[in-house]
């Protein structure tokens, strides 16, 4: 099985940004020493709690730190951006690192409508966006090829025909992937060929469908020749379990807080977590919250990491490291997400 690792940067609430940066690079560099496929960095705004905002600076900063796995975005979400601004990022971050970028792009704002706004600035760019998602989606690809896109222009104009390019002479390009969690993804990743991720870390509901629909309708295109798909999981693992249990608890309540709506703050450090007193909806959001996700000791964690994998069909899993830390952890670090990471990699590899 390979596996690879989704990165929220997390922020938690002993750490400035500068110091969940320097973890997340530590974090990377643990993931590339221990022979991962693949690490991707997400996108979300104004949330306290994550200090992933911009996934081709974070990709450059951590190309930059790593040598080996490939490293990517989960995802870029492209209504918040003009497409050619996203397809020079990323042929630009190609071009540095050859044959180690994927590009994985996303319908959601990952954030809130007021920041949303900002982020789309004066152009006034609006739902529209997200209708027209299936088209930018194809103006990316295109734009990041060798050949670039053929623009009409009026006649009247210098030339009938310009050509439009992310890059001016590509030699590679990233690979490209669609990100989701719901069955529009599913079938419109198959509708265009696309490598398909399912995003099981969010909530674990409807992965059988929309991995079924993707497989069932899917088209060979020139990006895929037959269906590559892979999904995301929550994990924490220690030496034992109870130490996995206390460890995934921060992120769990953080869930239940967004879920039911509370005003959400950086992550609790697990005694602070422990202490907390939480509603029996809270509660809910977080027993369900740990069914879904990969927590135990080491042999616990891989034989639940090969269930997942043999009920979904996949040979690469995408983990989700969410272990919090105690208090009087360095601020720079986050050893218990290396951990999970080194322990995994120690039973499965």
């Amino acid at each position: 099985m390979r596996l690879s690792v989704l990165d929220l940067v997390p922020v938690r609430s002993d750490q400035t940004s500068a110091d969940a940066l320097a973890a997340t690079t530590r974090l990377a560099q643990t993931a590339d020493r221990l022979g991962y496929t693949r690490y991707w960095v997400a996108e979300h705004h104004n949330m306290p709690s994550v200090a992933a905002t911009s996934p081709p600076v974070l990709i450059a900063h951590l190309a930059a730190h790593t040598s080996a796995m490939r490293l990517g975005s989960g995802g870029v979400m492209l209504p918040n951006h003009a497409p050619l601004a996203v397809a020079e990022q990323f042929a630009l971050l190609e071009a540095a690192n050859p044959g180690r970028i994927d590009l994985g792009i996303g319908r959601a704002p990952g954030s809130d409508p007021v920041t949303s706004m900002a982020l789309r600035g004066a152009a006034g760019r609006d739902d529209r966006d997200i209708e027209a998602f299936p088209e930018y989606l194809d103006d990316v690809v295109a734009l990041m090829s060798s050949k670039g896109v053929r623009v009409s222009l009026p006649r009247d104009l210098m030339r009938e025909n310009y050509v439009l390019k992310a890059t001016p002479a590509a030699a590679t390009e990233p690979k490209l992937w669609l990100l989701g969690s719901s069955m529009y993804s599913a079938r419109l990743a198959a509708a265009k060929g696309l490598p398909y991720v399912f995003a099981h870390h969010f909530s674990g509901q409807g992965t059988e469908e929309a991995l079924r629909i993707y497989r069932d309708d899917f088209r060979p295109s020139d990006l895929a020749q037959e269906p590559v798909t892979f999904l995301t999981v929550n994990a924490a693992v220690a030496e034992t379990q109870d130490e996995a249990m206390r460890s995934i608890l921060p992120n769990l309540q953080m869930m239940a807080k967004l879920r039911t709506g509370q005003p959400l703050g950086p992550l609790d450090l697990v005694e602070d977590a422990e202490k907390q007193r939480i509603s029996p909806q809270a509660q809910a959001v977080v027993d369900a919250g740990l069914r879904q996700a990969i927590v135990g000791s080491p042999a616990e964690a891989a034989d639940q990491l090969h269930a997942l994998a043999e009920r979904f069909g996949v040979d690469e899993v995408m983990i989700h490291p969410v272990a919090s830390a105690y208090r009087g952890t360095d601020p720079a670090t986050a050893p218990s997400r290396e951990v999970t990471l080194e322990l995994l990699a120690k039973e499965l590899f």
